[in-house]
């Protein structure tokens, strides 16, 4: 067993709507584990339902051993898994350490202590610690997201297309800073809209194709190989 597990997850977002057609999923300690595949796959929704955002139709879903499914979100937060969405993900008008009281909601009288071990992790974020979260760059929105969701002392870390909208540059600042943060103990799962660099950084990598598991296996491995270069890499 993995730390996260999920499997044969079934879920979509109305009656007859099947997105997830039974994927698998597993992240061990220490990894980062990349998921990529095409348009309208599932990867995000995938990510939505092992956060309790979207109740699986069926399936199981375990973290650390215990049973999340269709918990709520909050719950499974406290359980140590913490979930950074595509958009939406900071608030525009708070200051960026308001921001990060925000995301220790959970245990505001530890809150202080971890503020300060998170802006230490992100010096540009402590620098502008008391600006505005909307003056800061895309790049530096998304890692103040990620530092909110470090807040609760994740064991797991989703990330849905963490680089989406970013410069080539900032994207490569970003996904330096993803490897720091599983570097420090913090395992990831990351759907990523960049798949030549999502392998990159992976250990591990699931393809999702039409809501199914397609392939999977070591990230080297599968950047590797001529079929997937073909059709997911460009080349």
């Amino acid at each position: 067993m993995g730390l996260l597990t999920a499997t044969g997850v079934v879920a979509g977002y109305g009656a007859a709507d099947e997105i997830l057609k039974g994927v698998d999923l597993r992240v061990e300690p220490g990894e980062i584990v990349g998921i990529i595949g095409p348009n309208g796959a599932g990867k995000s929704t995938l990510l939505k339902a092992v956060a309790g955002l979207l109740k699986p139709k069926s399936g199981a879903i375990q973290l650390d051993n215990q049973d999340i499914t269709g918990k709520e979100p909050r719950d499974i937060s406290r359980m140590g898994l913490a979930y950074v969405p595509q958009e939406h993900n900071i608030f525009p008008s708070m200051s960026v350490r308001e921001n990060l009281e925000m995301g220790g909601y959970v245990d505001p009288k530890g809150a202080k202590e971890r503020i300060d071990g998170v802006l230490g992790r992100f010096p540009v974020l402590a620098k502008k610690r008391r600006h505005a979260a909307r003056t800061l760059s895309g790049g530096e929105r998304q890692m103040l997201a990620m530092a909110m969701a470090l807040m609760v002392e994740p064991a797991v870390l989703l990330l849905d297309e963490p680089s989406a909208g970013l410069s080539p540059v900032a994207a490569e600042v970003l996904f330096d800073a993803i490897i720091k943060i599983n570097k420090e103990g913090v395992s990831i799962a990351m759907v990523e809209q960049n798949a030549n660099e999502a392998l990159a950084i992976s250990h591990r990598a699931y393809i999702l194709v039409d809501g199914k598991n397609s392939r999977t296996g070591p990230a080297a491995a599968l950047a590797a190989d001529p079929e997937i270069r073909r059709i997911f890499l460009g080349g």
